[in-house]
């Protein structure tokens, strides 16, 4: 019996090919998962692009991948040995499978789903019983898809540095650059979480959907580029306790000028670059002390967070923003919608 799975060349989305491929089986220590949706991120555009190559421990030396990494689907076959699942069970995949717990390492990149290791876009895989976590009940098939990068991601920037069990931001100011999946989920679990929520973009409209959502705090950056002032004068000068970092080369500087006193930024994303201009670049150094910042870069988080954030959000009864659903044949205009931006929160493919 064959399948149907999309596979990309990393050389441009054009390239993309749906294809057919024996139907997989659950092997020892596996389950065989049927996807129902599969939500997609900046990093599978990347990926399929031929662009994603800043960690080292990632290679590139692929001819035919099947791209994403995140999906909700349902357990068909249990393997030999398999205890944590059975038939029927409603399931996420983990974007690093063998990051189960504390720091992630070079080592665990090797497991990466859509680059290295094949990844989800496709109508059933097998899955190690380890890389799965439990689908939220409440939540759709293409809601609970948007969870494994952009919500753990938002999680560990808001919650990593505090103890397991302790998820806290009451009171805290949190900063949140643009309006797309990390941003928007960090939205959501800032505000259940009881912090004071500022929210950046260059578009109104999406500004109003973020006051729906319970930001608290709006700006437009192109109207107000000198937001960081803005941050500063809407918390009485005392800055943003958190900032979600997903600018890159050109917010970096001015997310250390509107940073709390012990404040940390979160280094999550590069969308107006990854270097810095020849004649502005930023003294990280001397920054960091001036405010006794804290700067940490976010590469998602381990299965044990991401099953603490999932009991957060059913507590708190979220629904995460999926933005539009694709089908699965129309992957192609999936990822070319994903890359104009002009989305509020996730895009999903759906699959079955």
């Amino acid at each position: 019996m064959s399948i149907q799975q999309w596979t990309t060349s990393l050389d441009g989305i054009d390239k993309l090919q749906l294809s057919d491929a024996p139907k997989p089986t659950a092997g020892k220590g596996e389950v065989l998962v049927e996807i129902r949706a599969v939500s997609l991120n900046y990093r599978d555009f990347e990926v399929c692009s031929g662009e994603y190559n800043h960690h080292k421990s990632v290679s590139q030396d692929k001819t035919s991948l099947v791209p994403c990494s995140d999906m909700c689907g349902v357990v068909t076959e249990v393997g030999e040995g398999v205890s944590a699942w059975k038939k029927g069970d409603r399931v996420l995949s983990t974007f690093l499978p063998d990051h189960q717990t504390g720091q992630v390492v070079e080592k665990m990149m090797a497991s990466g789903m859509g680059l290295p290791q094949p990844g989800v876009l496709a109508q059933y895989r097998a899955f190690p019983e380890h890389a799965l976590v439990r689908a939220p009940s409440y939540m759709s098939d293409e809601e609970a898809s948007t969870l494994p990068i952009a919500a753990v991601t938002a999680w560990m920037a808001i919650n990593g540095f505090r103890p397991m069990g302790s998820a806290g931001g009451e009171g805290e100011y949190i900063l949140l650059q643009g309006t797309g999946g990390v941003a928007v989920s960090g939205l959501q679990i800032g505000h259940a979480a009881g912090a004071k929520v500022i929210i950046t973009s260059s578009s109104d409209e999406k500004l109003s959907q973020a006051k729906k959502l319970g930001a608290d705090y709006t700006i437009n950056y192109r109207t107000n580029p000198s937001w960081e002032e803005e941050v500063m004068r809407l918390t009485d000068n005392h800055g943003a306790d958190i900032i979600l970092e997903t600018g890159g080369a050109q917010t970096l500087k001015k997310s250390f000028d509107c940073i709390a006193w012990g404040g940390l930024i979160d280094c999550i994303g590069y969308l107006s670059g990854k270097v810095d201009a020849a004649d502005d670049r930023t003294n990280v150094n001397l920054l960091a002390l001036r405010r006794n910042v804290t700067l940490k870069g976010i590469i998602n988080g381990p299965r044990d967070r991401f099953e603490e954030m999932i009991g957060f959000y059913e507590k708190h009864a979220i629904r995460p923003v999926v933005n539009r659903v694709f089908g699965f044949g129309e992957a192609k205009e999936a990822f070319r919608f994903l890359a104009t931006g002009s989305h509020f929160g996730k895009v999903v493919i759906k699959v079955a």
